[in-house]
């Protein structure tokens, strides 16, 4: 929540950037208290630009985290990476420039210097990894970029952190507004439960704040195995070339959020690293974006499955529907890459989409070219619908009323001399759907029956794009011992 006399400041944008594995992600992480940014002791592994929330006191703020910057790349991945760290210098109002305070001034930091003083960006040197040198020694060196003092901190014990966030946005609020200096210990050391709750709270009453301004915003995660095409979709959808898309399995690591509107129409994108079969992930790196990837789907409202059509439908593009199905999350299907086969290629493909994807049978597939844009938009019609399916509400009334159909049309089958009695059902959740069926003897139910009620109800209600789950509860015999 922005300061009562500051209500119409916009955020300020600080870009954190510097050279390979000097402790951005790191910094970033301290910052927006959050684990949003994979950090590991291995250069190039943040790629895209990261952004997050922030606060200094009642001071907001916006944290952009890119990867290492290789000014003088000519080719590779380093080329796009430093593409994302200048585009964040641009979107920008001040530039935290990364240093190590262990290695000392580098030729590489002399050239990203002359890049930031060429970008008019007001800069601060944030001098990394000095926690237990003598201060004033370790940043004496770096004032040779003329870039002005440099700040010596530690962001992996929150050593000077709060300074130099203070330095950072104290010029884009007025000094009323200003927090106390004391330090209280937010950046310092690991946060505390109590403090950890306190930004989580004040962040989703700020979310709160902002959803009731509008329509709700709609978390759609990107999944899928390498190189299917997941971020090529993300920048199509955009208009802009926000990720890197490169033409080599792995290059996404870690999932980036990234908001946007479509016809008015909020959305939350999040693009994902692929997922390989677990024998074959044997990298701690690889372990980590699989992991970020399934938290990206319990998180999001609709995932998105790509499947490359050059490549045809693996077990692993089963496995990740697999788990899509088991968190209970809507999903599309998109199937990418389809302007790269032909008609005999794509008569096999279909014919496995149906082979291998059958219990996807709710969900909505596209045939999509994810670089040439065609087919998206119809994609994201149906994600809306997926989306609506998921959220909607079942009044009791006309479940009760579908329920009695179906029975009428079907009964359960006996089992023994009891056959199973439902009486009424009611909505039991949201995202997925979630019917309870209340009734007697419901624990003879069969699985079959199961999915003829589950098709019942699917049918009735136009549940298509969601999983669908029903609960069967058996009241209290009041004769029994």
């Amino acid at each position: 929540m922005l300061p009562s006399n500051s209500s119409n400041v916009r955020p300020p944008v600080v870009a954190i950037v510097g050279r390979p594995n000097v402790g951005k992600s790191t910094l970033f992480n301290r910052i927006t208290r959050s684990r949003a940014a994979l950090v590991h002791d291995r250069p190039g592994l943040t790629r895209d630009r990261h952004y997050g929330r922030a606060r200094i006191g009642e001071w907001p703020c916006i944290v952009i985290d890119t990867g290492g910057f290789e000014p003088v790349a000519k080719d590779g991945i380093e080329v796009e990476m430093a593409r994302q760290a200048r585009q964040a210098v641009l979107e920008s109002d001040v530039v935290l420039f990364v240093l190590d305070g262990r290695k000392g001034l580098t030729a590489h930091d002399r050239e990203i210097g002359v890049e930031l003083r060429r970008s008019g960006r007001r800069v601060l040197l944030a001098v990394n990894k000095t926690e237990g040198m003598p201060r004033e020694a370790v940043a004496a060196e770096f004032h040779e970029l003329g870039l002005g003092d440099p700040y010596a901190i530690s962001a992996a014990h929150g050593d000077g952190i709060r300074e130099l966030l203070e330095q950072a946005v104290a010029p884009f609020y007025p000094e009323s507004s200003a927090p106390a200096l004391v330090d209280d210990g937010g950046w310092h050391d690991t946060p505390t439960p109590a403090q950890v709750q306190a930004d989580q709270d004040a962040l989703a009453k700020e979310q709160a704040d902002e959803a009731a301004l509008g329509p709700r915003r709609v978390k759609v995660a990107v999944v899928g195995r390498p190189n299917a095409g997941k971020s090529t979709l993300i920048n199509t959808l955009l208009g802009e070339e926000r990720l890197i898309a490169f033409d080599q399995p792995g290059t996404t690591r870690d999932s980036v959020a990234i908001d946007f509107e479509r016809n008015g129409k909020p959305y939350t994108l999040i693009d994902t690293a692929g997922v390989r079969r677990r024998g074959k992930v044997t990298d701690v790196i690889e372990k980590f974006s699989v992991v970020k990837t399934l938290q990206a789907i319990e998180d999001c409202n609709v995932s998105v499955l790509m499947i490359d059509a050059t490549e045809g439908v693996a077990d692993q593009d089963a496995n990740i529907a697999g788990y899509i199905l088991e968190a209970g999350r809507a999903v599309v299907v998109a199937v990418n890459k389809w302007d790269a086969i032909d008609h005999e290629a794509r008569d096999r493909l279909k014919a496995e989409l149906d082979r291998k994807l059958q219990f996807l049978g709710f969900a909505r597939t596209h045939f999509i070219s994810a670089r040439k844009g065609t087919g998206v938009a119809s994609l994201l019609r149906s994600v809306d619908d997926a989306f609506k399916a998921a959220m909607k509400k079942l009044p009791t009334p006309k479940l009760t009323r579908a329920l009695i159909e179906a029975v009428e049309r079907q009964q359960p089958p006996r089992r023994g001399p009891i056959r199973p009695k439902m009486r009424y059902a009611h909505q039991g959740g949201q995202n997925p759907p979630i019917i309870v069926v209340h009734g007697t003897s419901l624990d003879a139910i069969s699985e079959t029956y199961r999915r003829y009620l589950e098709g019942w109800f699917r049918k009735e209600f136009s549940l298509e794009g969601t999983p669908l789950r029903i609960e069967f509860r058996v009241g209290a015999n009041p004769y029994a011992p």
